[in-house]
This record gives structure tokens, sequence and C-alpha cells, in this order.
């Protein structure tokens, strides 16, 4: 008879599972590697999720639902759509340099190779953000506080969009160099100058003055 695993020894399984998908992608990753970095045995990992799959998707809910808390809570703190979406801009980047490891994973689930979670995982990631930012533009538009011409569900689409690029950005290899490119390498040393263009160019595209 197994010992069942504790709180912190379950939360650390999807912190492994979330590291070793992050590095090696959903094809790649193996569990007997997430049972060695969990210090647990891959039966134990079966009494809890019946294959990889079940463990893949558990790591992607686990380590998506403190970054989506965190969005919706700073995106609805202000009445004003600029302040909010400054908001939710500095805590996207925070959150992308501190766990690079969480926004590799979400990347991974946009790549070849996990098809079969794209339906159920679109809906359970971008859902919340996707009504969050609709309903922030709605209301800025009822108080005349942006062009009320544009369409806030295609806007909120091209603003998380942007959100999401901004974060693979800042954690993808790949995306990194391409920011590098553009921008320099010192672009990593300063925040704000990101923070207060994309401020300044969602407030262009609504019509708002920036809040700088």
């Amino acid at each position: 008879m197994y010992k069942r695993l504790s709180d912190e020894q379950l939360e650390a399984l999807l912190t492994a599972g979330i590291d070793e998908f992050a590095q090696r992608g959903y094809a790649g990753a193996r569990l007997s590697a997430i049972a060695k970095r969990a210090d647990i045995s891959v039966g134990v990992i079966y009494k809890y999720y019946a294959d990889k799959n079940s463990l893949f998707l558990a790591c992607v809910r686990f380590c998506l639902q403190a970054l989506t808390d965190a969005l919706k809570d700073v995106a609805q703190k202000s009445d004003d759509l600029m302040e909010s979406l400054k908001a939710v801009i500095h805590t996207l980047i925070l959150h992308a340099k501190e766990h690079k490891e969480i926004n590799r994973m979400y990347h991974e689930i946009t790549g070849i190779g996990t098809e079969q979670f794209s339906g159920d995982l679109a809906e359970e990631v971008e859902g919340i953000s996707a009504l969050v930012y609709t309903d922030l533009i709605r209301k800025a538009q009822s108080n005349h506080m942006c062009r009320e011409d544009i369409d806030p569900e295609l806007f909120a689409f091209f603003f998380d969009s942007l959100f999401m690029m901004l974060q693979f950005s800042y954690a993808c290899d790949y995306y990194r160099e391409r920011l590098k490119l553009y921008c320099g390498a010192d672009i990593f040393e300063d925040d704000s100058r990101v923070e207060r263009e994309l401020v300044k160019f969602l407030s262009a595209a609504l019509g708002v003055k920036s809040c700088t």
C-alpha cells in the first residue's frame, strides 16, 4: 500500500512536470524524468494520473491558474481602461521574468504535438481573459472613454495576442532573440520602456490618452 502524497508533494510533482514539459516539449517529456525530479516513483504518478496526457493537462491548469487569477484581479481593480491594461502589462512582464518555465509551458500548448488538447485548453486558458478584456472595452465605450466604432471582441483578441507574444518574448529563447533584434540586448533591463510604449500603442488604437 502506497503512502498518499501530501499537498506539498503533489505541488512538487506538478512543478517537476512543468519543468520537464517546458524543457523537452510534450513529445520529449518522460514520466521517469518527472518522477526523478519530484523524488517519487513512476508508479506513484500513475496513482494520481492515468497517463502522460492527464499529467500534462494537470500541469497546464496548475501553472496558468495563478497567472489567470492575478490578471483578472489587476484588470478589474480600476474602471479606467488604460490603467487596467497598464496593470495587466506590468503583471505579465513580471510573471514572465520570474516564472519562465510556466510561460514556456504556455508556449508548448500552442505548438505541434499538443493538437489533441487544443479545443479544451483554448477555452480554459483564454476564456477568462477574453471576457475580462472585452468587458473592459465595452465599459469604456459606454462611458465614452474610448472609440465607440471598434469591435470589443476583436480588439480584445488583438490585445491578448500582443500580450501573449509579450510573455513569450521574456520567457522563450527564440522570441527573446527576436525582441533583442528589434530593440537591443538591454531591452530586458528596461521594463518601463516596454510598458510605456505598449500602453501608447494600445491607447492610440483605442483613441484615448496614454496614462504614462
